[in-house]
């Protein structure tokens, strides 16, 4: 499909897992055919952007996010580090049912708990100039299977293009998730409906995610480790600060440890992920 930098689309997406009713917790709900399709998530898209080009930059203004009526979360019973470190790698798989009030924005799960909802989309992003098919788990430069619940309606997400006309694509529909994903999900559900605004933008040039909030500006570091994610995080931060501050490195990384919270976005897809927050409100001149 393709669209014109400026559309505003709308969608309605499945889970990631395909499922085309509310699941059952004894494995026989139906789901998409997706025989001879690469493994990862079930996502909309391509769409691509006349004129975008390698190099620039894809604005995701995230306007809308309206969950489906129903939901599900897992854990245990399947090998992870965490899982392993945690002993709950050999137990019984455990899956939660939830059931949502789209409009009190709540959930219900088959025991009674219940909780509220933050909804957003945890794979936003295009493929990288590689050829073949890549899998959507792990996260990338241009984004993907980032899996930050900062993304919600009234956010922007910013997003460097790897090939000519974008080729974005949605869907992984998180109705609330906290920092880190530490089960290996959210709570996963359809979206009835999400509206983004997709515009292609010269600038900022961009070499990892970054996103603008309510709260703050967001910088992301993706990686194998941790440790380097969370150093990728802050190095994006301070050209950030360099660009809306003008400080040099060393006083924008004196400033940062002073304001800059550092968060865990999620530890769970192979590639795991950082970033670094900046109130709006933090710094004045």
């Amino acid at each position: 499909m393709w669209i014109e930098s400026g559309d505003t689309v709308v969608f309605r997406t499945f889970d990631a897992s395909g499922y085309l009713e509310k699941v059952k917790a004894d494995g026989t709900t139906p789901r998409m055919d997706r025989s001879g399709a690469p493994s990862g998530h079930t996502l909309c898209g391509p769409l691509a952007i006349a004129g975008a080009r390698t190099g620039q930059t894809l604005e995701v203004e995230i306007r809308d996010v309206r969950p489906g009526s129903w939901g599900w979360t897992g854990s245990g019973g399947f090998p992870t580090p965490l899982n392993d470190r945690l002993g709950v790698t050999d137990s019984e798989w455990l899956m939660m049912i939830w059931t949502i009030d789209r409009d009190a924005l709540t959930a219900v799960n088959q025991w009674g708990h219940i909780v509220a909802l933050r909804p957003f989309m945890g794979v936003m992003g295009m493929p990288p100039d590689e050829p073949g098919s890549h899998n959507t788990g792990p996260p990338r430069f241009c984004g993907g299977n980032l899996d930050c619940k900062e993304l919600v309606a009234g956010t922007k997400l910013y997003l460097p293009i790897a090939v000519d006309n974008a080729l974005f694509s949605i869907g992984d529909g998180h109705g609330v998730q906290g920092d880190g994903e530490v089960s290996g999900m959210a709570i996963e559900c359809p979206m009835e409906r999400v509206e983004v605004k997709l515009t292609v933008l010269d600038s900022p040039k961009l070499t990892m995610p970054r996103a603008w909030t309510p709260e703050g500006w967001l910088t992301f570091g993706l990686n194998t480790e941790l440790n380097e994610a969370v150093a990728m995080a802050i190095d994006q931060m301070l050209g950030l600060m360099d660009e809306l501050l003008g400080q040099p490195r060393t006083t924008a990384l004196g400033l940062a440890s002073l304001f800059v919270d550092v968060r865990i976005t999620q530890l769970v897809n192979g590639v795991v992920g950082a970033h670094a927050v900046l109130p709006h409100a933090a710094i004045g001149r």
